[in-house]
């Protein structure tokens, strides 16, 4: 059946022409999928735009701030137009790092040993006397990441000492709290997880970057990276990393949908989780549909089963 679907892409976040990207993936395929399409970007008149259409459903193709922080599905619940993707709780946890992490410890979900520190620590608290206590105690070299972005915006990884108060200055400029991470040695993948009532995990992307680590540039362009789908990891491995992404999409309350980002040590067989992706990217290099593809869907067929879930809300 014919539906008005909104799709909500641009917004104020540094990963805008990304999420544009994808949106105008989606409103291709839902437009072949016979759906009436209403492209809208998220500024300041998002509400009375939202008001001004009768919409069946809002699909969520943002990414960062404002699309994948509960703050576009608060919006969405207040003016009761479903909407794909997890709800605001799941939302709000996992895009803030040091929440979702601490989640985790807290159910023995493996993440890398980490610390976090703020603005407010450094200017009030003087925390940058700690800097060498917690580069001994987590070991070299070490992930600086923003706390709270997206991509993979504002992430290096620091193999002395000497390099990560500027890490941590670069990182602090995406969010006002940073993570120093323990850097895991593995392979790295992600997981895609689809389904209401009965989720099941698509099959694992694996990722090799020509680059250190997945950045945002590898991410967006073609050609920057190869990727394997299925992942290229034994049946025990493979196991046990289907078992912790489903436990994570669990633990974080999601439904409809979400990507698990692990990184695979191979000698231990530890997946260890890095993050939960609410709103994952839908472009020509986008792991999601990569998963899909592999799993039998083509990308209307994705976009359909994502459609129809969620208009069941």
């Amino acid at each position: 059946m014919k539906k008005n679907i909104a799709v909500l892409m641009g917004g104020r976040s540094l990963e805008r022409e990304f999420s544009i990207k994808s949106g105008q993936r989606v409103s291709n395929a839902l437009r072949k999928l016979g759906h009436n399409v209403i492209k809208l970007d998220i500024n300041e008149s998002i509400v009375d735009n939202l008001n001004s259409e009768k919409i069946d459903l809002a699909y969520i193709a943002l990414h960062g701030k404002d699309g994948e922080d509960g703050t576009i599905q608060e919006i969405l619940e207040v003016l009761n137009i479903p909407y794909t993707g997890p709800g605001v709780y799941p939302n709000v946890l996992s895009f803030d790092k040091i929440i979702s992490k601490q989640i985790f410890m807290s159910l023995d979900i493996p993440t890398p040993p980490f610390y976090f520190l703020n603005t407010s620590s450094f200017r009030e608290l003087g925390s940058s006397k700690l800097l060498p206590l917690i580069t001994k105690k987590i070991g070299l070299p070490l992930v600086v990441k923003p706390s709270a972005q997206g991509s993979a915006l504002g992430i290096r990884i620091v193999n002395d000492k000497e390099s990560i108060p500027e890490a941590i200055i670069s990182a602090l400029s995406y969010s006002k709290k940073v993570i120093l991470e323990k850097f895991i040695d593995g392979v790295e993948l992600a997981v895609s997880i689809i389904g209401k009532e009965k989720p099941r995990i698509l099959p694992a992307v694996e990722i090799v970057t020509k680059k250190k680590f997945f950045d945002f540039e590898s991410r967006s362009k073609i050609g920057e990276t190869d990727y394997f789908v299925p992942a290229r990891i034994s049946a025990s491995s493979n196991k046990k990393m289907k078992e912790v992404a489903m436990a994570v999409h669990n633990a974080l309350k999601c439904t409809k949908l979400s990507r698990v980002d692990i990184i695979m040590d191979t000698k231990k067989e530890i997946p260890y989780v890095l993050e939960l992706n609410t709103s994952p990217g839908m472009t020509d290099t986008s792991l999601l549909p990569m998963s899909a593809e592999a799993a039998g869907l083509s990308f209307e067929e994705l976009v359909d089963e994502i459609i129809k879930m969620s208009l069941k809300d």
